[in-house]
């Protein structure tokens, strides 16, 4: 389950990331979302071996009560998306910035999970990685946010 909703929650950031690496005024913007991109490309092909190996659907079961005790994560709406495609210049950089730290935030609830409850020791060690990356993904977008000209 951990891995099938990590490969949704990479595909969700994608939609923010890829925009963001193509349009972000700010240079710092477009690299660190160049950088998510390509982490999260090597991710999820880890992802999709285990699962294959497994013989398991690369995709969570979409019933509602397989989620049960999986917190009540938000994860990117049409409207985000919207808002995104929307925005241009300073606004469009504050929003893809804004949606990253909230998905990222989500990210690593999902893979605490697994660190806690896990019973497959490389999928444990695996979150916990992702734990750690993610963690310096958000402080680096906390830096970007308060550092650059999107506050301005």
């Amino acid at each position: 389950m951990f891995l099938q909703m990590s490969l949704e929650y990479l595909r969700q950031g994608d939609q923010v990331a890829g925009p963001a690496a193509e349009r972000a005024g700010d240079e710092a913007v477009r690299a660190l979302a160049v950088g998510l991109r390509d982490r999260w490309r090597a991710e999820a092909e880890v992802m999709r071996r285990w699962l294959s190996g497994w013989e398991q659907p690369v995709t969570a079961d979409p019933a509602a009560g397989a989620h049960a005790g999986h917190g009540d994560l938000r994860s990117l709406r049409p409207a985000d998306i919207a808002e995104l495609v929307a925005a241009q210049g300073a606004d469009f950089d504050r929003t893809a910035v804004s949606l990253l730290l909230g998905h990222l935030h989500n990210c690593v609830e999902v893979a605490r999970m697994e660190v806690a409850g896990g019973r497959y020791p490389p999928a444990t060690a695996f979150a916990e990685r992702v734990v750690a990356a993610r963690q310096e993904q958000i402080r680096l977008m906390l830096k970007l946010q308060t550092g650059t000209t999107m506050v301005r």
